[in-house]
This record gives structure tokens, C-alpha cells and sequence, in this order.
């Protein structure tokens, strides 16, 4: 058993699943530390501290604790009945996002076939979560939340669900100013080449926190289709 659980669209085997791992320096898929790749003038280690334990990823179902009994095979089983009844997802692409002081992918094109399958699964999946206590609350209740979010941290254990979710694949953490656009061309030569478009979402991923707070995919169940155990 890990200690936490969480839902994530991880990429399939391919180059970018492959090089964004090395970007990060984690192989959520391989459960291993991965190389960075050396270039001139970027710190890649440093810029990718942050996001790196959780792997390349984007969050459906934020990392929660299961509630008592709840078996790994159940969150497992779970998850591909859902994704049996729900169809794939194309989008147009994925694009490179500057939000806030943090470079991601986010996509392009028409996002709401994508929110509702998101919507769906975080819905679908909560009554395997353990609900939050008052001290996990209160360290997630953050100062610039708004009362909305807090009922919907109170509700479903996340604030960032519902009318309040973007789609996005971290790949840095904070970056200064004057290393931004440095940092962009990186990831525009390195990892943008060996994004698909059109880009599918046919698959979601039940992935473990273990005690070292590394994240490590446990299945992949393809939308439309049964599990595949990993």
C-alpha cells in the first residue's frame, strides 16, 4: 500500500513520455530516477525540484488517502469500470503556458469534452477518500482561496475541481524573471518536438505516493477499454 493515491493522465510510451521523464528526473511509468538532460545555461535539476516526485502528469483526481478498508485493487477495479464508460478525449494539442512563475502544458482547442471527464472521475472516485480532517483543512486552506474553493476543499478534498480545473502538465517549479525565457527555449527544443498533435487522452492512470513522497504508476486504464496493470 502507498500512502496516498491519485488519478493522473500519464502519457503512454513514446518520446515524450520518455524525454519529459528525463526532464523531470523521474519515471513515474519505471518507478526510478532518470538523467537530466545538459543544457547550456539551464539548471534543469534546480528549475524542476518542485514538480519532480510527482512525475509527468496532469492531475484528474488530486492525491488523497483512502478511506478505511479501501484496497488498492478497489481503487484499481475502480477506475477501469470508469474508464470502460467513458470515451477517449482528442485535443488539438498542448501548448507551453507561463502561469504564474511556472512553465506547463495546457491545451489547445476545445476543453469541455475533457472538464466533464475530469468532473465525472473526481466525482465517480471520491467515495473511496478518506474525508479530510480539520488539520489537513487548515493547511490546505490557503489565504487566497476563495469561499467557494473552501467549500469545495471542504466537499471533495481540493479546491482546484469543478469550475476551478485546468488541464496542465507541470515542468518546472518557480523560475525566476530573468531566467524565463531561457528556460521556455529549453523546453520548446527539448520536449515540444515530441508532442503528438492532434493530443489523445485515452487513458488514466491510478499512480501511489510512497514514503519517500514519490509518485509510481500502478495501472493505466485505457478509456473505453479495461485495465492494463503495470
Amino acid at each position: 500500500m502507498f500512502k496516498r493515491y491519485a488519478i493522473y493522465f500519464t502519457p503512454p510510451s513514446g518520446g515524450f513520455a520518455q524525454l519529459g521523464a528525463s526532464w523531470l528526473g523521474w519515471d513515474l511509468a519505471r518507478g526510478c530516477n532518470v538523467a537530466h538532460p545538459d543544457i547550456d545555461g539551464v539548471n534543469v535539476a534546480a528549475i524542476t525540484e518542485r514538480p519532480r516526485k510527482y512525475g509527468l502528469h496532469a492531475t484528474i483526481k488530486a492525491p488523497f488517502t483512502p478511506a478505511d478498508g479501501v484496497t488498492e485493487q478497489d481503487l484499481t477495479d475502480a477506475l477501469s469500470a470508469f474508464c470502460a464508460g467513458h470515451p477517449p478525449v482528442a485535443l488539438d494539442g498542448l501548448d507551453l503556458t507561463q502561469i504564474g512563475r511556472f512553465l506547463a502544458l495546457t491545451p489547445v482547442g476545445d476543453m469541455s469534452l475533457l472538464n466533464g471527464l475530469a468532473s465525472d472521475a473526481m466525482q465517480s472516485l471520491d467515495r473511496f477518500r478518506a474525508p479530510l480532517g480539520q488539520a489537513e483543512f487548515d493547511r490546505k486552506n490557503r489565504a487566497n482561496m476563495s469561499d467557494q474553493q473552501r467549500q469545495l476543499l471542504r466537499k471533495w478534498g481540493y479546491p482546484h475541481v469543478e469550475k476551478f480545473f485546468r488541464f496542465h502538465i507541470t515542468l518546472t517549479g518557480p523560475v525566476p524573471d530573468a531566467e524565463m525565457m531561457r528556460v521556455r527555449h529549453a523546453i520548446e527544443t527539448y520536449l515540444m518536438p515530441t508532442i503528438p498533435a492532434p493530443f489523445d487522452i485515452d487513458s488514466l492512470s491510478l499512480c501511489g505516493e510512497d514514503m519517500d513522497g514519490r509518485f509510481h504508476q500502478i495501472a493505466r486504464c485505457a478509456l473505453g477499454k479495461a485495465a492494463n496493470s503495470l
